[in-house]
């Protein structure tokens, strides 16, 4: 007997969980299928355990730091027992697992778990739309509903010539399970993954070199984000090739380690380290889940939808990474609440790519909303900007972390925020602030006339704002 539901979400992620939740508070049946774990790639092998990882770091770092503090200890005291950070990065996607699993029942959403395909017009409709479900134990489970979510995610991108094995070419899904340390990486791809790691395993102790095809780190970040960042990792002591071209034919498993060779600016190189980790971005899940049986279209490996998730079936939508765009997980949350208040006959408020808070977990942190300066540029927008650095604020100098700056793109005529850029001391906690004041619509003297505590690390954006018109007070 087949189920039959109102809305059927295929995945699990923050996506598809939470549009489930959305249609759940409409008054809907809902089911999702899974055929991994409930709350996907961020919960069980990204956001969520990196996090706890990255953690780990920044722990670790300080105690070995904290001399500065005038706290001192014994040399040879602090010890790092990689398998306990893990344990607690298990312990910490446990938690947070079961706490999913209860809202689940909370809100009375079924949990299919299997490998859901669509299928065409059958016995069970006379639309597509319908999931065959493959049970763990190979018996097959129809579901069929009024409309579809397709939040199926997307998996780790790899390279010609460069297999991952889980050994010694890892993706970010294999470096999550190590269970020891290597003495030294390689890093593919030098965006927010390839930073992020780099970070994490230099605090650790490894020996890191992170390594990017394009010009600089970050591509899609402000230049002067990634210009500090770069100053930031170099003087810790990770070792940084831009424009960098890889001759993946060259890659040798030798001994206990790799190596590869590579053209730069400064000649060609040989590369080795222990293990070799690929960043270079992720490949949209739209293989072997039926979109063939639909009129669906896809286009570069991306499911196209209009502003509220809607295919070219229109009673079926799809959301988050497997549409492209911002692959994150609150951008995909977003998504699964539009195409939800969508399908319930609401007119949701659909947001541009780059009005979606894009956060790095590096250290220094960083943090942006809106355009770019380049982008404002390109764009036409005459712009003015604010810039101030953390050294000029004082919670930054009492924590000890005066790294960075925040700044703040203006349009000189209608005076309108177009873009925020923070890298420094908890930069991924401060955004916030500055979505609002976009989504407000606020200008930047509104923002900075706003009572900012002292002292705080927040009076980095209140100031950055007031120096849009030079009349920032702390610097």
């Amino acid at each position: 007997m087949a189920i039959t539901v109102d809305v059927a979400v295929l995945g699990g992620g923050p996506g598809g969980y939470t549009a489930a939740i959305r249609a759940a508070q409409a008054g809907k049946k809902v089911a999702i299928i899974e055929m991994d774990k409930l709350g996907g790639t961020c919960l069980h092998k990204g956001c969520i355990p990196s996090k706890s990882l990255l953690r780990s770091a920044e722990v670790y770092r300080t105690l070995l730091g904290s001399a500065q503090y005038g706290i001192e200890v014994a040399e040879g005291a602090v010890s790092l027992d990689f398998g306990k950070v893990q344990t607690r990065k298990s312990a910490t996607v446990d938690q947070l697992f079961s706490g999913l699993q209860g809202l689940m029942k909370k809100h009375g959403i079924e949990i299919v778990s299997g490998k859901g395909r669509v299928i065409g017009p059958s016995i069970f409709s006379p639309k597509s739309g319908s999931l065959a479900v493959e049970l763990a134990d190979g018996e097959m489970e129809s579901v069929v509903s009024t409309n579809l979510i397709i939040a199926t995610g997307s998996r780790p991108r790899s390279l010609p010539g460069l297999t991952p094995d889980g050994d010694r070419i890892l993706t970010s899904d294999d470096a999550l399970q190590l269970d020891a340390l290597p003495e030294s990486i390689l890093i593919v791809g030098g965006g927010v993954i390839g930073v992020e790691w780099a970070s994490m395993l230099h605090d650790f102790g490894v020996s890191v070199t992170l390594i990017e095809a394009g010009a600089r780190l970050l591509p899609g970040e402000d230049a002067e984000v990634s210009a500090e960042l770069t100053r930031a990792l170099r003087r810790r002591g990770v070792r940084i090739l831009t424009s960098v071209q890889l001759d993946t034919t060259s890659y040798a498993a030798e001994g206990n380690g790799i190596s590869i060779k590579a053209s730069t600016h400064d000649g060609d190189v040989e590369l080795t380290a222990d293990k070799l980790l690929l960043s270079v971005g992720r490949i949209a899940n739209v293989e072997g889940i039926g979109l063939e049986n639909t009129d669906i279209r896809t286009k570069d490996g991306f499911i196209e939808v209009n502003d509220f998730g809607q295919t070219t079936e229109p009673h079926i939508y799809a959301i988050g990474d497997v549409i492209g765009g911002v692959q994150l997980a609150h951008a995909a949350s977003h998504e699964g609440l539009n195409a939800v208040d969508h399908i319930c006959g609401e007119k949701p408020h659909s947001i541009a790519d780059h009005w979606i808070p894009r956060c790095i977990y590096s250290s220094p942190e960083i943090a942006s909303y809106g355009l770019t300066e380049d982008g404002a540029r390109t764009r036409g927008h005459d712009i003015k900007i604010g810039k101030v650095p953390f050294q000029a604020i004082g919670k930054a100098i009492v924590m000890g972390e005066a790294e960075g700056f925040v700044k703040v793109i203006a349009d000189r005529k209608t005076n309108d925020i177009l873009g925020v850029h923070m890298i420094g001391p908890h930069a991924t906690d401060l955004i916030s602030e500055a979505s609002l004041a976009g989504w407000l619509n606020a200008t930047p003297w509104e923002v900075g006339a706003m009572v900012h505590p002292h002292p705080t690390l927040a009076e980095a954006l209140g100031e950055a704002m007031l120096a849009v018109d030079g009349k920032a007070i702390a610097f």
